[in-house]
């Protein structure tokens, strides 16, 4: 099978391209070439860059592919420069989408396909949505071979999965641990959340490539195990070989405080998140997610060791980590 990622090598889709290449996959990245230590040996690189759209058509005009990936879109416009490019020419177009563009908030805490997809909170979810209405139509209109996966919080061996954590510098959260600081859990830490190694993802979702049955469908993939924020700060505090020192604060001061968390929690992981994983057990029998989180932030935390320049921390976060902590202090009783 021919498959074409656009992107490719982030931090779900680096998970996915090994694991493709591994079961024999025909794989092609297209991207810009900037994180080839993440290329899989034996995939085949296009460099370019897809925003690009009249170089990307010159570049791609003699290709034609089984399947098409697209782990960067996030626009409507996105999606319409990819059915321009790549109608007629792939037998399957896979939307990455997201969980956050589920219902906020939830009317019931299980999370299934038919779960409406509605976030007044994120505009990032919004336009996720916005591709979906857009691709939808025209699948139902011209038979555009449309399947859309929903990832939630996946995650791998390069990241540090957190509420609240350095997006660019994702060691800073350990780093604090380590020195003993405060760190944030939004709200009370009860809260229901999934996280889901990329490898477990990759699984499931090699399974729709190609599935003519999953054309027309929507899918998330993640694990079956459900934790609180706590336990997910202890397990990453206890890799990180420390018991880190938890301040438990409202996701709406925080948001208050800092609105860019507005929509990561307000808009997402402030809410529970349990998924009903039984559609994509259907489609794809083979799929079980097997890392837990316990096993997975072990992976992370070593990864990064063995890899010390990239135990780089971000100064300004741990300033407003430090800002909201006092903020909040200051206005208890």
């Amino acid at each position: 099978m021919k498959v074409l990622f656009i992107g490719g090598t982030g931090l779900i889709s680096e998970g996915v391209s090994r694991l493709a290449v591994e079961q024999g996959l025909e794989l092609y990245l297209f991207n810009r070439g900037k994180r080839t230590e993440f290329i899989p040996e034996k995939a085949n690189l296009i460099e370019g860059d897809i925003r690009k759209a009249d170089e990307t058509a010159r570049v791609l005009q003699d290709y034609k592919f089984d399947v098409v990936v697209n782990w960067i879109a996030y626009t409507p416009e996105h999606v319409k420069r990819d059915i321009r490019l790549f109608s007629g020419k792939t037998g399957q177009y896979i939307f990455i989408s997201s969980a956050s563009a589920y219902q906020k908030p939830p009317v019931d805490y299980l999370i299934s396909e038919s779960t409406p997809l509605v976030n007044p909170y994120w505009q990032y979810s919004r336009d996720k949505i916005a591709c979906e209405e857009f691709l939808i139509k025209e699948y139902r209109n011209n038979s555009f071979p449309l399947t859309i996966v929903r990832p939630s919080h996946t995650y791998g061996p390069t990241g540090i999965p957190a509420g609240i954590n350095s997006a660019e510098h994702p060691w800073s959260l350990v780093d604090r641990m380590r020195r003993e600081k405060e760190i944030i859990v939004h709200g009370d830490g009860s809260s229901l959340w999934t996280m889901t190694y990329n490898t477990d993802f990759a699984k499931g979702f090699l399974g729709l490539l190609g599935n003519s049955r999953a054309i027309g469908q929507a899918f998330h993939i993640t694990s079956d195990e459900v934790l609180n924020w706590n336990q997910i700060y202890r397990a990453i505090g206890r890799a990180a070989g420390v018991e880190p020192d938890l301040v438990h604060i409202p996701s709406e001061f925080i948001a208050a405080f800092e609105p860019e968390y507005r929509g990561s929690l307000i808009g997402d992981k402030a809410v529970s998140s349990v998924f009903d994983n039984s559609k994509i057990k259907r489609f794809v029998p083979d799929f079980k997610a097997i890392i837990p989180f316990e096993r997975g932030i072990e992976k992370a935390i070593n990864w990064f060791e063995a890899h010390s320049e990239k135990c780089t921390t971000d100064r300004e976060w741990n300033q407003l980590v430090d800002s909201i902590i006092a903020a909040y202090k200051k206005a208890l009783p």
